[in-house]
């Protein structure tokens, strides 16, 4: 199975209500927990603030169900959410959201204008290359622009490559993605021209800000 398939897979479970909670294991022992159950609700305890900074049209990467790009575009602000998986896009869009099936690295609307982008719920792990999805999200940005990551807890251990997940058939499926901790982002955003503009925590959850330099 497919990563993109799991990741269907578990969005149309968690829509229907089924418990859809997946792990992803590291070789180098990183373990990340998946709930896609959590990314269905209307909002989760942070999100205000993430959103507040926000003000003016935003790409949201790796959208999900559209529980952020929905909850821009209800409050008048200009949003477009993109999700390589076609469940994700389908939910998205039936919040209300403009959302597009499109993988970060393809040709994206906007790019090289956006004002905001986002990447919430941990998806700068995409790819499992931190260091090129950031600087793809730098190519996308305008020249002003800012981009609002979630990272993991300071302390974490850094990883990234393909992870392994079970999937609730039993198989195997391999998962390029990444953990970053947010005290071991300063460094990695200068790989790709960006600098940290602040950082904040909020219901057990951390945050930062970065900007082109």
């Amino acid at each position: 199975m497919s990563a993109v398939a799991v990741f269907d897979a578990a969005i149309n479970r968690a829509a229907a209500g089924i418990p859809a909670t997946f792990t992803a294991r590291h070789a180098g022992g990183g373990v990340l927990r998946f709930d896609p159950g959590t990314w269905c609700q209307d909002v989760l305890a942070g999100d205000a603030a993430l959103l507040d900074r926000c003000t003016g049209p935003t790409l949201d990467v790796g959208c999900g169900p559209g529980r952020l790009t929905g909850a821009l575009t209800a409050s008048g602000r200009p949003a477009l959410g993109i999700d390589v998986s076609a469940a994700a896009v389908r939910l998205a869009r039936r919040r209300g959201a403009v959302a597009l099936q499109r993988d970060v690295f393809d040709p994206v609307p906007g790019t090289g204008r956006w004002r905001h982008l986002l990447l919430a719920d941990g998806n700068i792990g995409i790819g499992g290359d931190p260091r090129r999805l950031l600087r793809r999200c730098h190519e996308l940005l305008g020249p002003a622009g800012r981009l609002h990551a979630e990272l993991a807890p300071p302390g974490t251990p850094a990883w990234a490559g393909i992870a392994t997940v079970q999937t609730p058939a039993g198989h195997d499926s391999p998962l390029p993605w990444a953990c970053v901790p947010v005290d071991g982002l300063a460094a990695l955003a200068s790989t790709a021209a960006l600098r940290v503009l602040g950082t904040w925590t909020e219901a057990g959850r951390w945050f930062a800000t970065l900007t082109p330099r």
